[in-house]
């Protein structure tokens, strides 16, 4: 397909633990013809640790740290950038993405989130935490997801459903 979507150098996909950002976001970069890039993957990858060792090792603090650095090294071009769950929360992170790009909100009920995440190791924040603290968190972090250009509900959507709902979306802005 060709990029269809030039005017919008960076799309990026937040949105709590489970809600669908990697498989979105993979699915959309390769309708789009994007290059598609995770936050997380990306620390990983510059840390040579897990996001759990980093946790574990260096704290939380740490892995927000490295999230702004890889969101300000982000290069300008067509690409789509997952992000993990609490990027968001810093209000440096929110600035940046916006002036890069269009940011989409993928929502999903805090129910579907927990059946979704039901036995998830690699997820630090979920580890050794109940129904109601996972729920707590998710509520701290809504009015940050809700700082978004765009918002989705994918909690009854299918992934190709979601992915044309950002397309439409991506059409109306730049027929604006």
């Amino acid at each position: 397909m060709d990029r269809v979507y030039d005017g919008v150098n960076i799309i990026f996909l937040t949105g709590f633990m489970g809600a669908g950002k990697s498989t979105i976001g993979k699915v959309l970069a390769k309708k789009l013809n994007y290059k598609l890039l995770d936050t997380d993957e990306k620390i990983e990858a510059i840390q040579r640790k897990s996001i759990a060792m980093i946790f574990q090792e260096e704290g939380e603090g740490a892995f927000r740290s490295y999230e702004t650095d890889v969101l300000e090294k982000l290069p300008i071009e067509n690409t789509v950038v997952t992000t993990g769950g609490g990027i968001v929360v810093n209000e440096v992170n929110r600035k940046i993405m916006r002036e890069k790009g269009s940011i989409f909100y993928l929502h999903c009920d805090i129910e579907e989130v927990l059946e979704r995440t039901k036995g998830d190791t690699t997820r630090p924040l979920l580890q050794n935490k109940s129904k109601e603290q996972v729920s707590e968190l998710f509520l701290q972090r809504m009015p940050f997801y809700e700082d978004a250009d765009y918002k989705i509900d994918t909690t009854l959507l299918s992934i190709t459903e979601i992915v044309d709902k950002i397309l439409l979306i991506m059409n109306d802005s730049l027929s604006k």
